[in-house]
């Protein structure tokens, strides 16, 4: 996969421009009050980034021009995104939005299709272990996951081996000025109370999908911990239908978030 060719679908990255904190603080200000000129510059003064970040991906033998055209469409939401009250970088909130684009374009573009059985039986792996990692504050055994939703041990295992790369919590995935950001710097160390405002970031991305009586159940039963039967009482409507929308609702997140 050749990523260093100087042309990638037709732009020189050679002369990709370079802009400094008080360019992109202006051009983000004029962005806000709906220049698209100033959309465009910001955009252009961006593309080394996706660049940055499609170098990881090298070896998953997709065409680069591809992917850059994916990461450029992650690069555009983060932009449309991006809240400057997060006190971030614009490029530390851009990294994860990027990787996340060019995940779903290989993961549905991938010639080894992964059946929906073991993608189901991963996603109710992950959100398992993530709700146990949320009462716990510690990672579950493979044994407590398997307790928690009925499947065998080795079925988990081999769901999660056939969604995900391995990858080296080392990997480099973008430097700016000398700072390199490495994977293990999206990586929250869960044992602490301090909020992850990257996955706080992606769960809101992922609840923008989501229809408004959707949102609004996975904001009462997760956000505000009501039951099932309160959320029905609370909206007018069964709490088997409550159940539907919220499977329904978890798996779009799911979709999203992988």
């Amino acid at each position: 996969m050749g990523l260093n060719k100087v042309e990638i679908c037709g732009v020189n990255t050679a002369k990709l421009p370079v802009l400094n904190h008080e360019e992109k603080e202006e051009l983000f200000r004029r962005i806000k009050e709906g220049d698209a000129d100033a959309r465009e510059q910001y955009i252009k003064g961006n593309l080394r980034l996706v660049l940055s970040v499609i170098k990881r991906f090298s070896g998953s033998n997709e065409n680069p021009d591809d992917l850059f055209q994916i990461g450029c469409i992650g690069l555009i939401k983060a932009i449309d995104n991006f809240d400057t009250s997060l006190n971030v970088k614009f490029s530390t909130y851009a990294v994860p939005m990027i990787i996340g684009e060019i995940r779903r374009y290989l993961r549905d573009n991938n010639s080894i299709r992964v059946s929906r059985s073991l993608r189901d039986t991963a996603y109710k792996a992950i959100y398992a272990r993530e709700m146990y990692m949320k009462n716990n504050l510690k990672e579950p055994t493979i044994s407590e996951i398997s307790d928690e939703i009925g499947i065998p041990k080795e079925d988990i295992v081999m769901a999660m081996d056939a969604i995900q790369s391995p990858v080296s919590l080392y990997d480099p995935v973008y430097t700016e000025g000398g700072d390199t950001l490495y994977v293990m710097d999206q990586i929250s160390d869960k044992k602490n109370k301090e909020e992850n405002w990257i996955e706080d970031i992606a769960i809101k991305e992922a609840m923008r999908h989501l229809e408004e009586r959707e949102r609004y159940i996975v904001e009462l039963r997760f956000y505000e911990g009501k039951t099932q039967m309160e959320v029905a009482q609370e909206i007018g409507i069964s709490q088997a239908q409550v159940s539907r929308l919220e499977k329904s609702a978890l798996k779009n997140m799911r979709y999203y978030l992988s």
